[in-house]
């Protein structure tokens, strides 16, 4: 049995000039989960990375922690693009939870299929269980791939492991913590989820959302 860790990447600069960037605390959080893992005497034998700075960023600081290979890279692990999506300008003053929930507003109105500014719901699922398919190919019997990348392909995964469909979509991306690990387990009876959004390594003063 093999299995699939999903990292959601550190906290990114939600109201600066450039989202994609880890902000200071992103980057410790990609920290204290590399600490995990080399306390746990964990490595993992295959990783990969959408092609977002925040993804790699996440990588670096969670593999040097153990010493971890270099990673591939696969642009079918990357976030939609929520800020487009929302069509709202987000500035330092911006409030996040009025942010979120003009975000999930729009969020609803694109997996319904309404059209919008960014690549089509049906074509971001289609790329991101692509690249599910690419890692299960490579979770072999007794290995471990870890696999950096966003909310959102997460949820996706997530919603067609329980459901079959997209259905949980949008409730379980509203609730991915940054630098939390899902595990995902891969044999005979196919692709089964283990546990969902675990972040017992960021202390829980430190836990954020965005």
């Amino acid at each position: 049995m093999g299995a699939i860790h999903l990292i959601r990447h550190g906290q990114a600069s939600f109201g600066s000039d450039d989202y994609d960037q880890l902000s200071a605390l992103g980057t410790r959080q990609g920290g204290w989960l590399g600490l995990a893992w080399e306390a746990a005497d964990f490595r993992p034998h295959w990783s990969v990375a959408g092609s977002l700075r925040r993804h790699a960023q996440t990588a670096v600081a969670v593999l040097d922690a153990v010493d971890g290979d270099l990673y591939d890279v696969d642009a079918g692990w990357d976030e939609y693009d929520h800020l487009a999506l929302a069509g709202e300008t987000v500035t330092p003053t911006t409030d996040p939870r009025e942010f979120q929930a003009h975000l999930d507003a729009a969020l609803g109105a694109w997996v319904s299929g309404a059209p919008s500014p960014v690549e089509s719901f049906a074509e971001f699922s289609a790329r991101v269980l692509r690249a599910l398919d690419e890692a299960v190919a490579q979770a072999g019997s007794g290995r471990r791939v870890a696999v950096f990348t966003s909310g959102g392909p997460i949820a996706l995964v997530t919603s067609h492991l329980l459901a079959g469909d997209a259905s949980l979509f949008i409730p379980l991306n509203r609730v991915v913590v940054n630098a939390s690990v899902t595990t995902l387990i891969v044999g005979r009876g196919g692709t089964r989820l283990l546990t969902y959004n675990e972040h017992g390594h960021v202390p829980a003063d430190q836990v954020t959302f965005r």
